[in-house]
C-alpha cells in the first residue's frame, strides 16, 4: 500500500485510477495485491460503472466474491461522503442562469431518491436564490403539485421569477403528458401576476431534461 500511498501524497488523489483508489479503501495492512484483485472484482461486477457502485446497499455490494461487511462499509461510506460533499458544494449556490446550474444544484439531492420530489426555486430579477422550497413528495409514479401554492409563496417573496424541479425515480428523464400539463398550468398562472416560470427541469440517473432547452416553454 506503501506505493500507491506515496503516490496519492506526491501527486494527489486525482493521480490515482478508479483501481487504485478502491484498493487503498479496500486494503487492510500492507495487502496491495489482495486489495487490488478485489478492487478490479468490483469494477468487472459494476461493469466499471462507479455511480451504480455508489448507488447499491450493502448487501448487493457484499456479493462481489471477498467483500465483507467492514470492506462493504467502506465502500458505502466513501460514496455517502462524496454525495455529501456535492449537496455541500450545491447548497453555496447563490445565482442560476443556465439549466446546468439548476441541475448541478439538484442532482446529488434527487437523483438517488427512489420516491418522486417536486421543489420549486424562487428568484429575484438577476436570478438570485431567494428561496428553495421542497413543495411535494409522492410515490414511484409521481406526486401531486398545487400550482396555487407554488405562485402564492412566490408573491410571498416579491419572486418575479421560479424555476420548477422534479426528479424521475424510473431512471428517464423524458417529460410525461403529466410534466407538460403542469408546466403550462404553472405558466400561466405565475403569468397573471408578472412572475415568469423560466424553466422545468426534470432530473434522473439516466439524464437530464429542460423544458426550454427543449423549446417546450
Amino acid at each position: 500500500m506503501k506505493q500507491l500511498l506515496d503516490k496519492l501524497t506526491s501527486r494527489g488523489s486525482a493521480s490515482l485510477d478508479d483501481t487504485e483508489l478502491l484498493t487503498l479503501l479496500l486494503g487492510e495492512g500492507g495487502e496491495q495485491a489482495a486489495a487490488r484483485r478485489l478492487a478490479e472484482r468490483l469494477l468487472e461486477y459494476y461493469d466499471g460503472a462507479l455511480a451504480r457502485l455508489g448507488r447499491d446497499p450493502l448487501p448487493r455490494l457484499r456479493m462481489v466474491e471477498g467483500m465483507g461487511q467492514r470492506r462493504a462499509a467502506r465502500i458505502a461510506a466513501a460514496a455517502e461522503l462524496g454525495r455529501r460533499i456535492l449537496q455541500a458544494q450545491a447548497a453555496e449556490t447563490t445565482t442560476l442562469v443556465t439549466s446546468d446550474d439548476v441541475i448541478r444544484l439538484f442532482r446529488p439531492e434527487l437523483e438517488q431518491l427512489d420516491h418522486e420530489e417536486c421543489w420549486a426555486v424562487y428568484l429575484s430579477s438577476s436570478n438570485r436564490i431567494i428561496e428553495r422550497q421542497r413543495i411535494s413528495q409522492g410515490g414511484v409514479q409521481g406526486t401531486v403539485v398545487d400550482h396555487r401554492l407554488i405562485v402564492k409563496r412566490a408573491l410571498e417573496l416579491l419572486a418575479t421569477q421560479l424555476i420548477l424541479v422534479h426528479n424521475h425515480p424510473s431512471g428517464s428523464a423524458e417529460a410525461s403528458e403529466p410534466d407538460r400539463m403542469l408546466t403550462a398550468r404553472i405558466a400561466q398562472a405565475a403569468a397573471l401576476f408578472d412572475i415568469r416560470l423560466l424553466d422545468h427541469i426534470i432530473v434522473a440517473r439516466a439524464g437530464s431534461f429542460s423544458f426550454r432547452s427543449t423549446g417546450l416553454l
